[in-house]
């Protein structure tokens, strides 16, 4: 059964993340290079194998006594929060591109292996394991984290040049540090 308030929680706080993140510059610098439709299938795919990946993860995890876990969980969170904070926000070429026509399989490969090693080890990812972890709700959290991360990137395939003249990345990334922060102080006093 889907838990809507998990599945809301975990879209919330993944969706902001991704917002400032590599992955979702990567996708928007190679929709500037190639068409949209490649550009947004080979990235959603990268990034839902990704969930999965740190969904297994959290599964692992959660074999673990409850509260070290919800501790562990939560300093990740305080700690991805401080890199949040201090990353300095990525340069955008601001120059106007026409993509060309070409290969969907080119397109499509090169944005799966770009996306997909980009997003090893990435805050995100770190960020649904520990929520897998420590809501014990695997389909959900992978949903969730998912669909987050698939919205992320159609944000950033389709309306990225237009998005980025309206929000700075580097607001986007101060809110999703807040969010880590508070969720990660939650998690560590038992709130969560």
């Amino acid at each position: 059964m889907l838990d809507v308030r998990i599945f809301a929680t975990v879209f919330g706080v993944i969706f902001v993340a991704e917002l400032p993140d590599k992955t979702a510059v990567a996708a928007l610098v190679l929709a500037t290079r190639h068409r949209p439709l490649p550009v947004f299938t080979g990235t959603a795919l990268a990034l839902v194998v990704q969930s999965l990946v740190a969904v297994a993860a959290g599964g692992l995890l959660s074999l673990l006594p409850e509260r070290p876990v919800h501790i562990g969980a939560g300093l990740l969170f305080l700690v991805s929060a401080m890199f949040m904070w201090r990353r300095e926000a990525e340069e955008e070429d601001d120059a106007p591109h026409s993509p060309p026509p070409g290969r969907f399989k080119t397109a499509f490969l090169k944005s799966f292996l770009v996306v997909f090693i980009a997003e090893w080890g990435d805050l995100t990812q770190l960020g649904t394991a520990a929520l897998a972890a420590r809501y014990r709700a695997p389909v959900t959290v992978f949903l969730a984290a998912s669909a987050a991360l698939c919205a992320v990137a159609a944000l950033a395939v389709f309306l990225g040049n237009r998005l980025s003249a309206w929000i700075h990345p580097r607001h986007t990334q101060r809110v999703a540090a807040v969010a880590f922060i508070i969720l990660g102080l939650a998690l560590v006093t038992g709130v969560l």
